[in-house]
């Protein structure tokens, strides 16, 4: 039986006959059902029309993106790193051009995944390498669509994986929304892998925090506070968001505090300095 697609956030459900009554993330108010109303597609329909771009960011750090757009439209992210290459965030589509593309450049040992929105056809990338591990946290659970045993749940704030790549909880957009630090990034001095739970904007010198961002819901205050001490123990230089071309090149720490003091300002809250 196949595994439906959500057109709209591109998660895949477990296998059924028939397509699903409905899509429970984009029912929930951070998400919206699509203005043609709920609509599902299935892997192989999507491999007929698109393909995935596969793009270096940095030494190190590979883009994988789906052209044309389907679903939110993110692009995930492999970090190439000696004791094995993660994959950060997913996308829907995966094809045997793609399973060639991430092999040529060293394989993949792991899965680690910012929030629910990102899940997409993450067990089918599990199995196409092997059944590697798919990294989430455990407050989200409940919006798993596709259970598998290659999931592995953690708590707390912090995980440590290999070579000093850290997943860190910040919650706020979901609760257990994580950012990944990467030590090795940006030569040295370190990159965050936000996704959008520190979603980078458009004029690439910030930062923000919101909700829902299709439905412009914003992060309490004490939410946006959690979510920069989470990271403050971090050196880093550069900030990587969802998609191609969205990062903050350089010093990026300080413009992830200068966009929490705006932010907090901005909603009469203060700032988010002592």
């Amino acid at each position: 039986m196949p595994h439906f697609l959500c057109t709209t956030c591109g998660t895949q459900h477990a296998e059924s006959p028939d397509p699903p009554e409905r899509c429970v993330i984009c029912e929930d108010e951070r998400q919206y059902i699509g203005w043609g109303g709920q609509q599902w597609t299935t892997l192989d329909q999507l491999r007929s029309d698109h393909s995935n771009q596969v793009r270096t960011e940095e030494p190190g750090l590979t883009g994988i993106g789906t052209t044309p757009k389907f679903g939110i439209g993110q692009r995930a992210l492999l970090v190439r790193s000696p004791g094995g290459n993660v994959l950060w965030d997913c996308v829907s589509l995966i094809d045997e051009a793609t399973i060639r593309a991430v092999n040529d450049l060293g394989g993949l040992s792991a899965i680690a995944i910012s929030h629910p929105h990102y899940y997409s056809s993450m067990v089918e990338w599990s199995r196409a390498f092997g059944g590697v591990p798919i990294h989430l946290h455990a407050a989200d659970r409940r919006w798993v669509k596709r259970p598998d045993p290659a999931l592995e749940f953690w708590d707390g704030e912090t995980k440590a994986l290999h070579d000093g790549i850290t997943l860190v909880r910040c919650g706020g957009h979901f609760e257990g929304g994580t950012v990944l630090h990467w030590p090795a990034g940006a030569d040295g001095k370190g990159a965050l892998l936000s996704g959008d739970i520190l979603q980078v904007c458009m004029d690439r010198r910030h930062v923000s925090f919101m909700y829902s961002y299709p439905n412009y819901i914003p992060l309490p205050a004490d939410e946006v506070r959690k979510a920069v001490a989470a990271v403050e123990p971090f050196a880093f230089d550069r900030i990587y968001g969802f998609m191609f071309d969205l990062a903050i090149e350089k010093d990026a720490k300080a413009a992830v505090q200068r966009s929490a003091d705006r932010y907090l300002r901005m909603i009469g809250a203060g700032g988010n300095g002592p």
